[in-house]
C-alpha cells in the first residue's frame, strides 16, 4: 500500500533501517513530554523495544506501521504517523479499528502538518472495506493531540486506564467510524 503525497508532505513506510531517525526524533524532551514525561529514548530502547514492537504490527500490504512524513519540497524528515490495529498488544486486538498516532519534531508543531499527514493516511486506509473505524489515544493533558483528533473528525468516546505491555496510564479515547 502507498500513501499519496498531500499538498505539502510525502510518505514512506518506515522500517528498522530508519532507527536513526526514530532515535533523533525522541531526543527532544518536549516531543517526549506526553509519552514518558520528557525522557529522551535511549538507543537501547529503540533497538530492544521500539523496533521489535514496530516489526510486530508492520504490514506493508495493509498499510500498518509507521509512515515517515517528509516535507515534499525538501524531503526533510519531520515526524511519523502510526497505524496499527486497536489494542494490538492485548487480547482485545481489533483489526477493523485502526489506531492512529503521531510524533513530530517540535519545530514543525502548530503548522497543521500532523493533521494533514494523518488525514492523508486515513484517506488511503479508508478505501479498505475491512476498516470500520479509526481511533486515537492521548493522555488528557495532551491538548495538541486532542485537537488533531477533533480536526480529523474523531469524537470523544471515553477516558479509561489503558494497559500496554505492562504500562498503565489514563487516556482519552477518540474514534471516527469509517462508513
Amino acid at each position: 500500500m502507498n500513501i499519496e503525497n498531500s499538498t505539502r508532505l510525502s510518505f514512506t513506510l518506515m522500517s528498522e533501517a530508519d532507527s536513526q531517525l526514530l532515535f533523533e526524533l525522541d531526543q527532544n524532551p518536549e516531543v517526549m513530554k506526553y509519552v514518558n514525561d520528557g525522557k529522551p529514548t535511549t538507543w537501547q530502547e529503540i533497538e530492544q523495544r521500539f523496533i521489535p514492537r514496530l516489526n510486530a504490527y508492520r504490514n506493508p500490504e495493509r498499510g500498518w506501521g509507521l509512515w515517515q512524513v517528509n516535507l515534499k519540497d525538501s524531503d526533510e524528515f519531520i515526524g511519523w504517523i502510526l497505524v496499527r490495529p486497536a489494542n494490538f498488544f492485548s487480547e482485545q486486538r481489533d483489526d477493523h479499528n485502526l489506531e492512529l498516532g503521531w510524533r513530530f519534531k517540535q519545530e514543525f508543531w502548530g503548522k497543521g502538518y500532523a493533521t494533514e499527514a494523518a488525514q492523508a493516511v486515513m484517506d488511503a486506509l479508508a478505501t479498505q472495506p475491512e476498516v470500520k473505524a479509526f481511533s486515537a489515544l492521548a493522555v488528557p493533558e495532551n491538548e495538541g493531540s486532542i485537537r488533531i483528533m477533533e480536526k480529523l473528525g474523531m469524537t470523544y468516546i471515553k477516558t479509561y486506564v489503558h494497559e500496554d505491555s505492562g504500562i498503565s496510564e489514563t487516556v482519552v479515547y477518540y474514534q471516527l467510524d469509517n462508513n
